[in-house]
């Protein structure tokens, strides 16, 4: 016999994977020139010549014992000791190596930190729009995935509508800053009032309520636009980490979870985090990519390029008379559908070979998403295409 709730979960395919892989299959058939994809997110700026390096060092010392071996649980100590310095000098912050768990990038870190929180009857807030593996992650854990309705003027927290949401079982909210598929950034202010609601909710119901901010494009941000460190104004945060989109390395699968020593039941949390890991198989995060963190964690990314693209798409896309709230981080754009119907919008724009994504496993049926780590020659070559489609609607 087979689980017919992971059969469910198996057999419900990602909209944005199963966009991505017609556009494999037309670029086969049309030319990979006359496929406009904008579907994936997956970075499109060159991996750091200093990671390259150091993996390529690593692999010339010949010590593949070291290099391919298991590590432990948790993750090599060296590697932790370096990221908690990057944190600390980055954010004036007091970590140290146990405060650390490395693991298979942000996905794995969001899923084990849930499981870890995940008791009976317990709920998880989500906030629209937000990225859709987050409804099977909750589904797998055995929570209740909540979502407060999108602002869509601003993409910021309702909060009277996250209020009305926070109950007894309320056990996290999970928080996407830079957000996918918006963009969006909450400001310092915003993460400031949105702790001292979980502060005041997790004292009425005699429990903590954590935010797991998951940060997956922490370092993607535009015109000095600043990021947050959520653990610096609200304790009961379980920081959940990728390097895929800071050092374009989202095949190798390499994050963390940070918590600190000031969040309630801190080690016995990170314990529960680590065992929820376990419970899912990962041994350990990919030994490669922890011993490359060791010389590597402080890098930052070049982010001219997206800069550049995010600015080039928006501005003709405005002049087309598409409405798009002006993303501050990330690399999307999230773009109201002509006629409200995104997934009639995606329909038309697939007939063309434009490939969006609409928002509706986003949790924002109205709008559609645009990757824009995408070279920028695709994106002037598309434009024509998307000023077709806006004539049409």
């Amino acid at each position: 016999m087979i689980s017919e709730k992971m059969y469910v979960l198996g057999s419900k395919q990602s909209c944005i994977r199963e966009i991505f892989e017609f556009g494999l299959k037309r670029k086969q058939q049309v030319g990979e020139e006359n496929v406009f994809d904008y579907s994936l997110g997956n970075p499109s700026i060159p991996t750091h010549k200093q990671v390259d390096n150091t993996i390529t060092a690593l692999i010339q010392t010949k010590n593949s014992l070291m290099l391919h071996g298991y590590t432990p649980a948790g993750g090599d100590k060296r590697a932790r000791e370096a990221i908690a310095e990057d944190l600390n000098e980055r954010y004036g912050m007091k970590l140290n190596a146990d405060n650390l768990l490395l693991t298979c990038g942000a996905a794995a870190a969001v899923i084990s930190s849930m499981k870890a929180i995940a008791v009976k009857d317990s709920e998880v807030i989500v906030i629209a729009p937000y990225f859709p593996e987050y409804t099977m992650y909750a589904e797998s854990s055995g929570m209740k995935l909540v979502t407060v309705p999108a602002d869509t003027k601003a993409f910021q927290i309702r909060f009277d509508e996250l209020e009305k949401r926070i109950n007894s079982h309320t056990q996290a909210v999970i928080v996407n800053s830079p957000n996918n598929p918006s963009g969006a950034v909450y400001s310092r202010e915003t993460i400031y009032r949105l702790g001292k609601l979980l502060e005041r909710k997790g004292m009425e119901y005699g429990h903590a309520i954590y935010i797991i901010a998951d940060e997956p494009y922490r370092e993607l941000v535009y015109d000095g636009t600043e990021v947050t460190f959520i653990p610096k104004l609200y304790a009961n945060t379980i920081v959940c980490y990728s390097y895929s989109k800071s050092m374009s390395l989202p095949g190798e699968r390499i994050g963390y979870v940070c918590v600190t020593d000031e969040a309630e039941d801190s080690r016995e949390l990170l314990l529960a985090i680590s065992g929820a890991a376990r419970s899912m198989g990962h041994v350990c995060a990919p030994s490669t990519m922890q011993q490359m963190l060791t010389h590597c964690a402080n890098l930052r990314p070049d982010v001219e390029a997206y800069d550049r693209n995010r600015r080039t798409l928006y501005d003709a896309l405005a002049e087309y008379g598409y409405r798009c709230v002006m993303p501050k981080g990330a690399f999307y754009l999230f773009v109201e559908a002509p006629g409200g119907n995104a997934k009639e919008f995606a329909a038309r724009a697939m007939r063309k070979d434009l490939l969006v994504v609409p928002g509706n496993e986003f949790g924002c049926p109205g709008h559609f998403r645009l990757s824009t780590c995408v070279s920028h020659d695709m994106i002037k070559r598309s434009l024509p295409i998307f000023r077709e489609l806006a004539e049409e609607a």
